[in-house]
């Protein structure tokens, strides 16, 4: 995801993908969307984020390619696992483990022939509240709903607007210094994807642009701080957060979902 200052720009260039570079992004995200699912497989109480991460990177170096995150700008790791009220950015650790009724957020990418995959997940560790089930059930049906509006003759607006009506109709607040982007051949491209917005607005939706959308939303109020990490991204009340995200590409036959198992 980038930081709100990288959508602040007027004029915005976005690189339309060809039917060569679509079949790359494919092969590059579902191989995130098959090691996410074998993450999923094994979130427990009392495995380790380092576990979960040697995992990833075990996963994505069989499908012979390399992790999109391990070096980006610094990051020390494959993954990017957060843990209840960490949104983005969690650092895995051996000495973080896993607890009965933790929800954990985990961001993944890939490289392939040069291209990106990029998708997150948040799921339950056991059995977890019901307000903390309420809140990933929303981030899930905010992502399909901005999925549903990615099409021909839309605007990008219409994406960010359908996001943040489901996550605001149910009580939960809109993370509003991070959104999601463009990819391709590099991690993030443009257009910046607000969490929120109005319908109408923004560039309109055309066939090849490839987008990595990815609601935050918090449990509590929408403000958000990093650790002293440097990495590590909190909600600043302590409330729990979630994180989704699919890959999807445009086509002149309708929106594909890249990173759907």
């Amino acid at each position: 995801m980038l930081s709100q200052s990288n959508f602040l720009a007027k004029q915005v260039v976005i690189d339309l993908k060809s039917k060569n570079d679509l079949a790359n992004l494919r092969v590059a995200a579902k191989a995130v969307a098959s090691v996410l699912k074998k993450l999923s497989e094994n979130i427990k109480p009392g495995i380790s984020t380092k576990d979960l991460d040697d995992i990833a990177f075990k996963e994505i170096k069989a499908f012979g390619m390399k992790p999109a995150f391990l070096g980006y700008r610094g990051y020390p790791a494959t993954a990017c696992i957060s843990i209840n009220n960490e949104l983005v950015h969690g650092i895995p650790s051996s000495k973080r483990l896993l607890a009965k009724g933790d929800i954990v957020s985990i961001d993944l990418g890939t490289i392939y022939n040069g291209f990106y995959g990029d998708a997150a997940i948040t799921v339950p560790v056991g059995k977890i509240s019901s307000q903390a089930q309420k809140l990933l059930e929303v981030g899930s049906s905010a992502l399909e709903h901005a999925i549903e509006n990615v099409k021909l003759g839309n605007r990008l607006g219409d994406v960010c607007a359908a996001i943040q009506t489901v996550i605001e109709k149910n009580g939960f607040s809109v993370v509003r210094d991070y959104v999601g982007h463009g990819i391709g051949r590099a991690l993030h491209e443009e257009p910046a994807i607000p969490n929120f917005g109005r319908a109408g607005s923004g560039p309109r939706l055309l066939p090849g642009m490839v987008l990595a959308i990815e609601p935050m939303l918090n449990m509590g109020d929408w403000r958000v701080k990093t650790l002293n990490d440097g990495w590590t991204v909190v909600t600043q009340d302590g409330s729990l957060c979630a994180h989704f995200e699919h890959t999807v590409a445009l086509t002149e036959d309708g929106c594909e979902v890249l990173t759907r198992i």
